[in-house]
């Protein structure tokens, strides 16, 4: 299994900084800056929290590398499709896991193994993210009431449908694409799990619950690779 990410944690701190800063809204700006603070106890958790207990980036440093390839993503493609407000969708895909901080706990130990906290049991990370972003933007005087049920929509509806733990759906463009993108990254993040754990000189996995599939990894550079093992 893949150890970690692929860019070092400073060098996505670096990126996550960068694209903020791209951000225009004020008010999203300073919201960000709050959640973001460098030295912050939010900051710290968030820079070492994993993405997910097995399937995608279930590591230290995953939900920082999940959240800001998505955001990322998010950023490239608003400019794309006409009527999407790009700063609620980039501040919507860095903050729609944020819940996960307070969901998952990594162990100490050399294994790094994580288990779920008891308020992630309890109530689920999407409503400890919803909870955790409006404290936030309580502290802010003035910030829109239309921003503040735009981005909480977004952490709200991320999942995209009811079975999948969503309280609701995705009903904005910025929530549509900001769920799309999640899925997609979690998607190919579990292919990068099951490449981890594939057997040398094999192509093909055995079925894994999160891909509805064996993957395949025969005919290209990455099976060279394998083989020149």
């Amino acid at each position: 299994m893949f150890a970690g990410p692929e860019r070092s944690p400073e060098q996505m701190e670096a990126d996550l900084r960068e694209l903020v800063a791209t951000v225009q809204s004020p008010q999203l700006r300073r919201l960000l800056g709050i959640v973001f603070a460098a030295g912050s106890p939010t900051w710290a958790a968030y820079r070492e929290a994993p993405a997910a207990k097995r399937y995608h980036q279930a590591y230290r440093h995953g939900l920082l590398e999940h959240s800001l390839t998505v955001a990322q993503a998010v950023s490239t493609i608003a400019a794309t499709f006409p009527g999407i407000d790009r700063d609620v969708a980039v501040t919507g895909a860095l903050l729609h896991d944020i819940g996960k901080i307070d969901t998952y706990e990594l162990s100490s130990g050399a294994d790094g193994s994580i288990g779920m906290s008891d308020a992630g049991r309890l109530h689920g990370e999407i409503s400890l993210g919803y909870y955790r972003i409006r404290r936030a933007i309580e502290q802010l005087d003035g910030f829109p009431r239309e921003l503040e049920q735009a981005l909480l929509h977004i952490i709200l509806s991320h999942h995209g449908a009811l079975r999948h733990g969503s309280p609701v759906v995705p009903c904005t463009r910025e929530a549509t694409l900001v769920h799309m993108i999640d899925n997609l990254g979690s998607r190919l993040g579990s292919f990068d799990r099951v490449q981890g754990d594939l057997p040398a000189g094999e192509s093909w996995s055995q079925f894994d619950k999160a891909i509805g599939a064996g993957a395949y990894f025969g005919g290209g550079a990455d099976s060279e690779e394998r083989a020149a093992a």
